[in-house]
């Protein structure tokens, strides 16, 4: 499946090589047309080319990563290669109020995407997620 157009996503848990499937950190994914951010430090575009999603690791942490993604319930399952080689299956379930505002935007060495309440910035430093008030709504 192509990458969702839309989302705002809470990462469930990890398998790193076949391991077992872990969580020992917060991550956030937001999913805006063709762009996204994710709190662990990078963000850019990504592509579909038919079979792979390509995620281009356009600002912060350096690379690339590549994988398919499938719905299963509510949930995204991701299986991909990183750029080094290490295999990966990561589990997303979706994150609550991501309704409303939605966007992209590129400021010099940041990437924010802001999905519903929900907002992702990356620089060259870190990546940070925040969650806006329920009554902002612009």
């Amino acid at each position: 499946m192509n990458a969702p157009t839309r989302g705002a996503w809470l990462r469930a848990g990890i398998s790193r090589n076949d391991g077992p499937l872990q969580e020992n950190e917060h991550v956030v994914w937001l999913q805006i047309d063709a762009y996204y951010a994710d709190s662990r430090g990078f963000a850019g575009i990504t592509t579909y080319d038919g079979e792979r999603v390509r995620f281009h690791h356009d600002v912060g942490e350096p690379g690339e990563d590549a994988g398919t993604l499938e719905r299963s319930g509510d949930r995204m399952i991701e299986k991909g290669v990183n750029p080094d080689g290490s295999t990966f299956l990561e589990v997303w379930t979706p994150l609550p109020d991501s309704e409303g505002a939605c966007g992209s935007w590129r400021v010099g060495p940041a990437q924010i995407v802001r999905v519903g309440r929900h907002v992702v910035h990356v620089d060259d430093v870190r990546g940070s997620y925040f969650e806006l008030p329920a009554d902002v709504t612009a």
